[in-house]
């Protein structure tokens, strides 16, 4: 008994949808190859001419499989399915051919290589177009439209950590409460390397193709703007991300300045930071890791500053115990012995304040001044390495609470 038409196209499940698709975008795609002024055409056609090229493995193996499927249970040659197959498959013949002749018209080396799959094809002409432009006027944000398509693997990057960005700092700031979660700390430290990378792309992108830099210094002097409505066009979307981008970074910058003072995280240890931040409400005695992002001195020179300033606030509620923190505070000194500049100069005088402070605790203060002042621990405190300054301040901390 023949199989009926709906039972073959049901049996191809969501094969037919991508193949119908496809032969929508084949069609208008021919259409733009194959017209007299294509390059213009092509311009404002990136987004077609990519979402091909994104999509084109996954038809050539739909496309192989299913004429795999057909000559072996025989299905007849006038069934809807098949006779979509073939058509994708006439299609795709024409826009390769169409693609190949305008890269070699567009070529100026008759023995360059051509790319071997019709994908990279159509973004190897995407660059020639945007190489031979020169953009014959027209107004800057229709420039910006056209080299920032939609759908740029980029620019998608750029909008995920974006989204990140946007709903962990839209919100309202509430005094006294953490910037962030635990569990978004965790998140901005995976999106704030993506969308650095991202941006670095566009911006790069924008360099390459505009050679007078008008659209990127125009799109520059914008992105500091709070966006105002929905994003939709390439150049919103960038700049909806790249402000995002920027209140993230102050306002994470912020939060691990305050935490980890006098050190200053820099910008590549961000991430890191954060999630060593994250980790540490789970395990109180986790290191930082030093493998990539830092030298052990200097992360050493982060636990210390961050084992210092847990000891200078409040005592936190729950369990927890002094006498580790400073143990856990002299292994972080221990690490970063061996560091200097200015940064490891100033936690050294945080730590000389801290012992002048805890050890002048009794003397009244008409009798305390800076020039007359001798810390506990006399000149190992004011002379001493970082582990010496951090046993005097144990000392002196230790003997006030006695």
């Amino acid at each position: 008994m023949a199989t009926r038409p709906d039972d073959l196209r049901a049996r191809l499940e969501d094969r037919a949808d991508l193949l119908e698709a496809t032969r929508l975008r084949y069609r208008a795609l021919k259409g733009v190859l194959e017209s007299f002024f294509w390059k213009d055409r092509t311009r404002n056609h990136f987004e077609l001419l990519r979402e091909v090229a994104a999509a084109q493995p996954e038809v050539d193996a739909t496309l192989a499989a299913l004429r795999r499927r057909v000559e072996a249970e025989g299905w007849p040659r006038d069934a809807a399915p098949v006779r979509l197959m073939h058509e994708v498959e006439r299609l795709r013949e024409a826009v390769e051919r169409a693609a190949e002749r305008r890269l070699s018209s567009s070529s100026d080396d008759e023995e360059a290589d051509v790319p071997a799959t019709l994908g990279e094809r159509l973004l190897r002409l995407e660059t020639e177009v945007l190489d031979a432009a020169p953009f014959l006027g027209g107004r800057i944000w229709a420039q910006a439209v056209e080299l920032l398509p939609r759908n740029l693997p980029e620019l998608r990057a750029a909008c995920a950590a974006g989204e990140v960005f946007e709903r962990v700092f839209k919100r309202p700031v509430t005094e006294g409460a953490p910037a962030f979660s635990d569990d978004e700390a965790r998140e901005l430290a995976r999106a704030l390397p993506l969308g650095a990378a991202a941006l670095v792309a566009l911006w790069e992108r924008l360099e390459r193709y505009d050679s007078r830099g008008r659209v990127k210094d125009f799109l520059q002097r914008r992105m500091r703007r709070a966006p105002t409505r929905v994003a939709r066009s390439g150049p919103e979307l960038l700049l909806h991300a790249a402000f995002w981008h920027d209140v993230a970074r102050v306002r994470v910058r912020a939060v691990l300045e305050a935490e980890l003072a006098p050190v200053v995280p820099r910008e590549h240890e961000l991430p890191a930071l954060l999630s060593w931040r994250a980790a540490l409400t789970e395990d109180p005695a986790l290191r930082l890791s030093a493998r990539s992002v830092f030298t052990e001195g200097r992360a050493g020179l982060v636990e210390t500053a961050a084992a210092l300033a847990a000891l200078s606030r409040e005592r936190p509620r729950g369990a927890w115990s002094e006498e580790v923190a400073w143990a856990r505070l002299e292994q972080a000194a221990q690490r970063a012995r061996t560091e200097e500049g200015p940064e490891a100069e100033a936690l050294r005088d945080a730590l000389r304040l801290f012992v002048m402070l805890r050890g002048q605790a009794r003397t009244p203060a008409r009798l305390f001044s800076p020039e007359h002042a001798r810390p506990a621990g006399g000149d190992v405190a004011r002379n001493g390495d970082l582990v010496a300054l951090v046993q005097a301040a144990r000392h002196a901390a230790l003997r006030q609470g006695g």
